[in-house]
């Protein structure tokens, strides 16, 4: 869900008194809509202006940042860097949420910044403006041909978006609340009524009250004899900020996310609280931000994968029928010797030869096509090419559809990897796989700019063992070939594509824990992460061998074990080294 006013209120009164008063170190922008402020006491705020999910918190999560600060980024670090945070205020009932911020600015002396998030959906952004609200810039700049009604550039004085003309839920009385109802009529929907009445109130919380009031989420105003009460208790909770983080879970992953329990969902959905508001967008976000990232960074590598991958599906499909017609070769050889066999009888222009057919019991009579064109030699001639074309045939196309079946199982691990590539250099490394595999064009000469050097991820098991996760098939040959120690364990998904995992045993015998733990660290970064039990085979490195020009990721393996595991979704981040 989006984020509404209400619960951004519960995430600035939660967030707000931390941030007061820390100093700014460092602004990254790793994505396009995304800034974090790195604040003294290693605390990181995010202030997300995504269309989709747009969000302010504290955040865990580190991510990666590209070689090339956007522009925006740079604005950022000249005017806020080394600031000092002095308030963190929200528009009341609304999604905007102003950073006051303190600063040297360009004359030398202390100015005041504003920095403003505005929550407000496909047109959220992100704005800074100087001491007397003129815009220096912004994320997403709004021009007169975009919008009649309120231009975002810089130069322009900043203004609040347009207000909804709605009442407040939180400043409404029982005499107004019930006049409403009673313009509105009984037959209107108690959830419609709430979300065309009152601003800063979700669909969520609207179908809430109205479950709470008339036992369902879409009873009417005649029967939601209660909604007044059920309202008001709701009202006194927001005014006294009694607010609790709650992910609503359905089929054990986050659904939805709201400030307190809810009832509408009964057994349909399980309600999981969390520790914080910031813990718990970081969790509701994770893996939305894992899909953004593919479809932002990996959406042509993934489409020039796929497209070679559908290819060589169809090419594959046909050379199989291609090669079930060459396994009825042997009845043109067979037509070949009867013809042979009847020269004596065969003459120039004839259409068709009726014999009997020597190699079958009972010798039945069949009838042979013949070319009107060529003597009875030249036709038995070309029934006999025909067979040697149809054998040299079927040994080609053997090797043909052994190397074809070898690349798509190939594209299908550069696929796998796509989907879970978490960083930029992630996907620079997939890049630069398929180029030097030829599906991709090179570029001619390389980007300028810093490339961080790609690691594998790294774990630390409960018994105190790293393991390392390869994240693309170059770092699989290097991880399994160069990295680990002959005594190491390999460990790798049974016949799924999936990430190579070294387990470090440092020479001695692992436990069985960390075996299970890595195991289930290769179960999770690999095509088997959503399902249940996923076998698992492992090795000493020292088995495990790579084929002289086999593919990328490529490897043979013998003298293994298999166990079954299932993936967990909280092991990675648990063990991982931070």
């Amino acid at each position: 869900m989006a984020l509404d006013a209400i619960c951004l209120q519960a995430v600035v009164a939660e967030v707000a008194p931390q941030v007061q008063g820390l100093k700014i170190e460092k602004i990254q922008q790793p994505t396009r809509d995304q800034v974090i402020l790195l604040l003294r006491g290693n605390r990181r705020l995010l202030l997300c202006a995504s269309p989709s999910q747009p969000r302010l918190n504290l955040t865990a999560l580190l991510r990666d940042n590209p070689s090339q600060p956007p522009m925006f980024c740079m604005l950022l670090r000249k005017h806020l860097s080394g600031g000092r945070i002095l308030s963190m205020e929200q528009a009341p009932l609304e999604r905007v949420v102003t950073l006051r911020i303190e600063a040297v600015n360009e004359m030398g002396e202390m100015g005041t910044f504003s920095l403003i998030l505005e929550a407000v959906g496909r047109h959220s952004n992100l704005i800074l403006c100087d001491s007397e609200g003129r815009i220096l810039d912004c994320l997403r700049r709004v021009d007169f041909e975009m919008s009649r009604q309120r231009q975002v550039l810089p130069g322009l004085f900043y203004h609040l978006p347009p207000r909804q003309e709605k009442q407040s839920p939180v400043d409404m009385e029982e005499t107004m609340f019930r006049a409403l109802m009673q313009e509105a009529g009984p037959e209107v929907q108690a959830d419609k009524f709430l979300l065309d009445t009152f601003t800063a109130l979700s669909p969520l919380w609207a179908r809430e009250l109205a479950y709470r009031a008339g036992g369902s989420t879409d009873c009417r105003l005649g029967r939601a004899q209660r909604l007044w009460e059920v309202f008001s208790a709701w009202q006194a909770r927001v005014r006294q900020g009694e607010f609790r983080p709650t992910v609503i879970e359905r089929g054990g992953k986050p659904a939805d996310f709201t400030f307190d329990s809810v009832l509408q969902y009964e057994n349909a959905g399980e309600m999981r609280t969390c520790e914080s508001f910031s813990a718990m967008l970081d969790d509701f976000f994770r893996e939305r931000e894992q899909a953004d990232r593919v479809r932002q960074k990996g959406q042509d590598l993934l489409k020039t994968a796929t497209n070679a991958r559908d290819r060589l599906c169809r090419k594959l499909a046909m050379q199989g029928r291609e090669y079930e017609k060459t396994q009825d070769r042997d009845h043109l050889r067979i037509c070949g010797e009867l013809i042979t066999a009847n020269l004596y009888r065969m003459g120039r222009g004839m259409r068709t030869l009726e014999a009997e057919n020597y190699y079958e019991e009972g010798c039945p009579r069949v009838t042979i096509p013949l070319d009107v064109r060529l003597s009875p030699q030249e036709n038995a001639a070309k029934y006999f090419k025909q067979y040697n074309k149809a054998k040299t045939a079927e040994k080609m196309l053997s090797q043909l559809m052994a190397q074809g079946r070898e690349e798509l199982t190939y594209l299908e691990s550069v696929v796998q990897e796509i989907g879970q590539a978490e960083s930029e250099q992630d996907f620079a490394d997939i890049r630069l796989e398929l180029t030097e595999g030829g599906y991709i064009r090179g570029r001619g000469k390389k980007q300028p700019g810093f490339q961080r050097k790609s690691e594998p991820r790294r774990f630390r098991t409960d018994s105190g063992l790293l393991v390392l996760v390869g994240r693309s098939n170059r770092q699989n040959d290097k991880l399994t070939a160069k990295t680990a120690e002959k005594t190491d364990l390999w460990l790798h998904t049974q016949k799924i594509h999936g990430s190579h995992v070294i387990l470090c045993t440092r020479g001695a015998e692992p436990d069985e824990q960390s075996i299970l733990q890595a195991a289930k660290l290769a179960a999770y970064f690999s095509q088997g992460r959503g399902s249940g039990k996923v076998a698992v085979d492992y090795t000493p490195v020292k088995y495990v061998k790579k084929p002289a020009g086999s593919r990328p990721g490529m490897v043979v393996y013998t003298t293994y074990r298999t166990v079954l595991v299932e993936p967990e979704e909280d092991l990675p981040r648990r063990l991982a080294i931070k």
